[in-house]
């Protein structure tokens, strides 16, 4: 099975769990690194989560994961809270992330920059408008190769 397969497999056995507990999935993934494999989920709720709640997920995914064993090698399971820096995967995270500060790469530069670090002003028609310094700048969501929500010191 592939790594996408995976992924959108675990997504569906744990989504109904989460939605009727009030979590949000964020994101999945499934990586080797070294010699072992890793099947990392992170959840978030409104508040935050705390260890309890990764617990109760953990237990939870961990059982089903066993029911339906769709994963053939051995792995470790790590339930987390996608922390301060949390990646904006889909438009209505980044939707939520308005009034924010976020730091934006995008697959080819927009007006010479490929890098954007700053308040995100505002998401409207496909559009992300972050102010950095006294500068805004207008980037297509379609050119956004990443973007997570960043802590500005």
């Amino acid at each position: 099975m592939s790594t996408t397969n995976i992924k959108s497999t675990v997504e569906e056995m744990i989504q109904p769990y989460l939605n009727e507990q009030g979590f949000e999935l964020v994101d999945i993934e499934y990586v080797k690194e070294g010699s072992n494999w890793f099947l990392r989920v992170y959840v978030d709720k409104e508040g935050g989560i705390d260890i309890d709640d990764c617990v109760l997920i953990s237990e939870k995914l961990s059982a089903k994961l066993d029911e339906n064993d769709p994963i053939p090698s051995v792995y470790f399971l790590e339930v987390s809270s996608p922390g301060a820096e949390r990646p904006l995967k889909k438009a209505e995270d980044v939707a939520k992330a308005v009034g924010k500060n976020v730091f934006v790469t995008t697959y080819e530069p927009v007006n010479g920059m490929k890098e954007f670090e700053g308040k995100l002003i505002s998401f409207d028609n496909g559009e992300l408008v972050i102010e950095a310094g006294k500068k805004q700048h207008t980037v297509s969501y379609e050119k956004v190769a990443s973007a997570r929500l960043a802590i500005l010191f």
